[in-house]
């Protein structure tokens, strides 16, 4: 009888604890999503303006953009007390308002978080153009604000996709507009069936597995057509080099002609490792509810990881193969990271960051006994 009352007493509790949390949620994300309605609308109505002054759309757009990125992002890590760990292979971080194609891995709707704490330190925030799903165009609120804002909406039709992707490129290179074209580069968001089938189906064409048990493989042929597309838009080679984990990296935004002018526009790849835990549980990420009504995520237990590696586009090489073997070797090192970061959270130790680029980088610290 004892046993059922304090099972009953702790189910009521439980109940209370939730309701209260969804009730807070409510409360904090309402206003914002009355704010995203807003701007939804105003992007709306500068639309026709676009083939006046592409330029001042595009800007106030960013700009639109960036306070609604900023609110989330607020709720996040101020409100919800995120500790959102960041690293970088670059000395000083990231080259402030450089243009990039950022590539990562796709653990849980929250990524965006961490990719978005990444350009808010780099003032890229409203500079974000994600490729996305075209099915989202139907999710309320975001989906109105994808179309409006011009993002590349892709399926998995590639004649379709060519011409989205033309259309994208077209105004960014034209026009020379700063930006981060975002793209998880795996296609899908991880879950351990979805890891199996790759191995399955890897198996069956011999190709090696996926190269961390907590990665899909990348899919090439959106990074290829991007990087390809933009070089053929004109897009010069430059003369600075680039880094691997172990080496230092130019913080030249671009190189300049002899005219002063910039002689790139998008200069720098950007390959965001994305982690997540909670205590002891490597790759345990908050639903995205929880991430807006959980009063404290870190007391909780939950740790955020990013870590962004920096390269010069012109060390890309040549040819589609040899950009699809570049971007595979790129899982690899994302693998070998993850693996690190997954021993340091089993032995109890603590992620530590480095935006300077410092040593330190994914790796662990004991925590003091």
């Amino acid at each position: 009888m004892a046993v059922a009352t304090a099972l009953a007493t702790a189910r009521s509790r439980a109940l209370l604890v939730h309701a209260a949390r969804s009730l807070r949620g409510v409360a904090v994300l309402t206003p914002w999503l009355a704010y995203l309605l807003g701007v939804d609308l105003l992007l709306s109505l500068l639309l026709p303006l676009k083939t006046f002054a592409p330029t001042p759309v595009y800007n106030v757009s960013s700009a639109l953009a960036s306070s609604v990125w900023a609110w989330i992002q607020n709720i996040f890590t101020a409100v919800n007390h995120a500790d959102i760990v960041l690293s970088t292979n670059c000395p000083g971080g990231l080259p402030h308002g450089e243009s990039a194609v950022v590539i990562a891995n796709h653990v849980a709707w929250s990524d965006f978080y961490m990719i978005q704490e990444a350009a808010r330190r780099a003032g890229m925030l409203g500079r974000c153009r994600w490729f996305a799903k075209r099915s989202l165009r139907w999710v309320p609120f975001l989906g109105w604000g994808l179309w409006a804002m011009g993002m590349p909406l892709v399926s998995r039709k590639w004649a379709t996709d060519r011409v989205e992707l033309e259309r994208v490129f077209r105004g960014i290179v034209s026009n020379r507009w700063p930006v981060w074209l975002i793209a998880y580069s795996e296609g899908t968001r991880f879950t351990p069936a979805r890891h199996a089938a790759a191995v399955s189906y890897r198996a069956t064409t011999g190709k090696p597995p996926p190269p961390s048990p907590h990665l899909l493989v990348p899919r090439p042929r959106g990074f290829v057509a991007t990087v390809t597309a933009l070089r053929r838009s004109g897009v010069s080679p430059s003369t600075t080099t680039t880094t691997t984990t172990t080496t230092t990296v130019s913080n030249t935004a671009a190189t300049t002609g002899n005219d002063g002018s910039s002689s790139r526009h998008i200069p720098a790849v950007l390959d965001i490792t994305i982690a997540y835990a909670r205590n002891r549980e490597f790759m345990r990420a908050p639903p995205f509810w929880d991430t807006v009504a959980h009063a404290d995520l870190k007391a909780a237990g939950y740790r955020f990881y990013a870590h962004v590696q920096r390269w010069d586009m012109a060390a890309l090489p040549e040819g589609d193969e040899a950009l699809a073997k570049w971007l595979e070797e790129r899982w690899v090192e994302k693998g070998e990271r993850l693996e690190e970061l997954r021993r340091v959270v089993e032995e109890g130790g603590e992620w530590v960051g480095g935006w300077d680029g410092d040593g330190g980088v994914g790796e662990g610290k004991e925590k003091d006994e």
